[in-house]
């Protein structure tokens, strides 16, 4: 296979690293946000120093006018982009609703007084992100040749979404059970439906990420990320944030003349509702949008071929090579960076939002936060496209990461802090206490961000084109397969090490208190509670987490750091295993 795939493309100078985007080093404001040059095969240089090592490129492309507007040398540069940039944030965006509608889940379960290690059960539903590399080789081999490479995935994962939410729209309000009767959350049933939803979503990430990097001209493949990013956050928003605040009674009522128990929608209208909008949207985009290969420089000199885009190999094939872009010496690194890093992080990530809502914040007021994260978190990732496109992305994750580790110290200490900040005698919260927690989760959302926009870029940049799929989705899943696990541990064992003690009442407030026995456990809480007595917390394993997990991060960092810098030094081709 791989002397045919050779001799194929003999003449053909693409290799992953022509298609990425590179940036310019001329003047940022004269070149507007993100002018990405084209970086090609044929035409390059080595620089002098020693210390570099990296290719320089030369591209034969007309100057921009410094002296046009901002819009005007934008519109320049995507020329030919604007739609399919539309197109990739409207799909990334319907990826994030669910997810970020899953997200949501867990807040909704802890106003129904569920134990961490319930929560650890219900994460299991955000693991077909995490496993989606086991059936990517078939997404990206088989697929039917009259609607296209990509849509012929996409169109039936996204009328399976909107379906399956149409159906879940009748059921999931008695699987959620009621906040304040006797008929509780099904936690395990609850997953076991959510799950099926999120695999489906993860397969329509498969195919969209494989249709980003052939969607996009060579010169505006970097922008691939920035969609992601920028979809991703507007869907997770529209479905978490958006929903808590619309079923939120108490933010309802402040629009009404009669207050009532309910907010505008509850969980079964939203899911109804995305459901519609999933089954109309992908009728749209199947008869309106056709799969073209831009990432394939078009010669007018040349008859077009059919050897050019992506390669054509079955599903063996595709496991074969997925493994043998597993065996590659960056590769291994890059596995044991990805799934060891995010550990540093799992206890602030996990853990902090249950804290604060189990203290009396709202959870409805906790999403209102990414009113003011949102426009952040959009905006943040075309901000620092100038350096993630460039030939050292994963310089502002390194940047990042002891960033992020401190701020999730912070976040343990304003915890600890947040008692003192209630309005005596009330379930209030002073203005500042909001206002600090806003700020905190900025400073947060600004570490988390250039961690996750940096890392994309760097996985668009050594994936081959022509098997961007899997290359892409494998990535991609060890990432997120990085991230998901630690806050399953860290759920899963935090109650471990957490310990409450059972007062009387009397006593609870006095100098002297009276420890019954220990009511760590839910029964043991439920039986102090019910006999009149107090269940306080007396050591909150949430601490220990957010210690166990700096320390280790710290470790990691302080080791892995020079190996990091090496990794993205490595020339691209070395990336590929299928060469010219």
């Amino acid at each position: 296979m791989e002397n045919e795939v050779r001799r194929r493309n003999r003449d053909d100078p693409r290799v992953g690293e022509d298609v990425m985007a590179r940036e310019p080093d001329f003047d940022f404001g004269a070149s507007g946000p993100h002018a990405p040059i084209l970086y090609t095969g044929l035409m390059r240089k080595r620089r002098s120093s020693k210390s570099d090592g990296e290719d320089e490129p030369l591209v034969e492309t007309d100057a921009i006018d410094p002296s046009k507007s901002w819009w005007e040398r934008t519109r320049e540069n995507l020329k030919g982009d604007f739609t399919s940039i539309a197109l990739l944030l409207f799909l990334y965006m319907l990826q994030g609703v669910p997810l970020g509608l899953i997200a949501a889940i867990p807040l909704v379960l802890q106003d129904r007084g569920v134990t961490l290690g319930q929560q650890a059960v219900f994460s299991f539903a955000y693991w077909p992100f995490s496993l989606k590399l086991l059936w990517a080789p078939i997404v990206d081999s088989m697929y039917w040749r009259a609607m296209g490479r990509r849509k012929s995935w996409m169109v039936p994962c996204q009328y399976l979404i909107g379906a399956f939410m149409l159906v879940l729209s009748y059921k999931v309000n008695a699987i959620i059970g009621d906040a304040q009767g006797d008929h509780g959350p099904d936690v395990v049933f609850l997953m076991m439906v959510f799950l099926p939803l999120n695999f489906l979503a993860a397969t329509q990430d498969i195919a969209v990420d494989g249709w980003a990097l052939t969607i996009l001209s060579r010169k505006n493949v970097g922008y691939a990320s920035t969609c992601n990013a920028v979809g991703q956050t507007a869907g997770v928003f529209l479905g978490n944030v958006v929903f808590l605040t619309l079923e939120s009674k108490d933010v309802a009522n402040r629009f009404r003349s009669v207050p009532q128990d309910t907010g505008f929608v509850d969980l079964a209208g939203f899911v109804f509702f995305w459901g519609c909008v999933f089954i109309v949207s992908t009728t749209l985009v199947w008869i309106f949008k056709k799969e073209v290969d831009n990432s394939v420089e078009k010669n007018d000199d040349e008859p077009p071929s059919d050897d050019e885009g992506e390669l054509e190999l079955g599903i063996g094939e595709t496991y074969a090579v997925l493994w043998k872009i597993l065996k590659l010496k960056p590769m291994i690194w890059m596995i044991v960076i990805y799934l060891t890093g995010k550990f540093a992080f799992a206890a602030t990530d996990g853990i902090t939002g249950f804290r604060l809502i189990g203290m009396g914040m709202p959870k409805d007021t906790l999403a209102s936060f990414g009113l003011f994260l949102t426009p952040l978190q959009i905006l943040l990732p075309w901000m620092i496209g100038k350096w993630t496109a460039g030939p050292r992305p994963l310089n502002i994750f390194l940047w990042a990461y002891p960033y992020r580790i401190l701020v999730g110290i912070v976040f343990a200490a304003l915890v600890y802090f947040t008692p003192g900040l209630k309005i005596p005698d009330t379930k209030d919260f002073y203005i500042s206490f909001y206002l600090i927690w806003i700020a905190a989760y900025m400073f947060h959302q600004v570490a988390t961000y250039c961690m996750f926009v940096s890392t994309m870029a760097f996985n668009a940049q050594i994936s081959d084109p022509r098997i961007g799929g899997t290359y892409m989705t494998l990535l991609n899943t060890i990432s997120n397969l990085g991230g998901n696990w630690p806050v399953t541990l860290i759920l899963s064992i935090t109650d471990l090490f957490t310990w409450k003690n059972c007062h009387l009442p009397s006593s609870f407030n006095t100098t002297e208190t009276t420890v019954l026995y220990s009511c760590s456990t839910k029964a043991a809480a439920e039986k102090c509670t019910s006999e009149g007595n107090t269940c306080d917390l007396y050591i909150d394993g949430y601490y220990f987490g957010v210690a166990l997990c700096s320390i280790v991060g710290l470790i990691w960092y302080k080791v892995l750091f020079s190996k990091i810098k090496y990794i993205q030094k490595i020339p691209r081709k070395e990336w590929h295993v299928i060469n010219k």
